[in-house]
């Protein structure tokens, strides 16, 4: 359950979390065009807190909108010191943060016409989000009856509402058969990315991960490539197949809410040892010392506030 924070930013107003309301006629709540970021703070070691690439999500957020021929009435600026605004007003020191705009009521019918761009942004504590045990011992997963989305049939650099139908219903798929996330393949057969995270594999030291094809090119996975070429790793950008990942030594799933979770089992197949490997680990502790603001190299990776 999300835990109710005070306020709510709603069109360039904090607004109290139960009066950030719409329309049950709202054109995106019926048709799916609207665009979201989900974006994570921390508290630092030096007792501040930071944004995580606060600049990339939001510039992400108004490509996704442009993308959807959505003009947001808001700068990129405006809506950066808004999501600092409302961490402050919220007292939160760490969590995650959702900025969404969608198309508002008026209209009615597949084309929009002049219905109103709104947006918001919320903001709460949320720990590991696929527990907490996962970050160490890592997921079991399953490879989806769905596919993802391709590329000429959804825009899929996009982080747009409707598209994420196809990972609501792989999720349900994995959790009812007993696994922990769904991964999904292109419409080629090949290894794309879960419902909510990209994917990375390890076998002889080398890290592989899906190019950008039919996957969202996450914010994370571009910030552990660049930490992983920086350790002395080999990264490579391609395609591979499920029988691919079941050979790997190892795998993880990376994004906003997932951070670097370790994968220890694909289809009833273990990976590896069966836990998180030694790459993963050293993965996971450099990503996390920058969230920590304890590497000053990636210090413009963050946007610092204090409550």
């Amino acid at each position: 359950m999300v835990q109710k924070a005070d306020k709510i930013w709603f069109d360039g107003q904090l607004v109290p979390w139960d009066e950030a309301q719409v329309h049950v006629l709202t054109h995106t709540l019926h048709y799916g065009v609207g665009v979201f970021e989900g974006i994570r703070c921390y508290t630092c070691t030096d007792g501040g807190s930071a944004v995580f690439r606060l600049e990339e999500h939001v510039e992400r957020l108004f490509l996704s909108a442009k993308i959807n021929e959505m003009v947001i009435p808001f700068t990129q600026d405006q809506i950066s010191q808004a999501i600092i605004e409302t961490l402050k007003a919220n007292k939160l020191a760490e969590g995650y943060i959702r900025p969404l705009c969608f198309i508002g009521a008026g209209i009615m019918g597949v084309y929009p016409g002049e219905n109103p761009i709104q947006t918001i942004i919320a903001t709460w504590p949320w720990g590991a989000y696929l527990g907490d045990e996962a970050l160490e011992k890592g997921i079991r997963v399953k490879t989806s009856t769905f596919a993802r989305h391709h590329v000429n049939v959804m825009m899929t650099k996009a982080k747009t509402c409707g598209n994420y139908v196809n990972s609501v219903l792989a999720k349900r798929e994995a959790i009812a058969d007993g696994y922990d996330e769904a991964l999904m393949l292109d419409t080629d057969g090949y290894v794309s990315e879960a419902t909510g995270e990209n994917i990375f594999i390890i076998r002889g030291g080398v890290i592989k991960t899906p190019s950008l094809g039919s996957i969202l090119g996450g914010i994370t996975r571009e910030s552990l490539i660049i930490l992983a070429e920086d350790l002395g790793y080999t990264v490579v950008e391609d395609r591979f197949t499920r029988d691919e990942l079941y050979s790997a030594d190892e795998a993880f799933f990376s994004g906003t809410a997932a951070e670097v979770t370790p994968i220890r089992e694909v289809d009833r197949r273990t990976i590896g040892a069966g836990r998180r490997g030694p790459v993963t680990k050293a993965l996971q502790d450099a990503y996390f010392k920058v969230l920590r603001g304890e590497n000053p190299k990636y210090g413009k990776w963050l946007a610092r506030y204090t409550i």
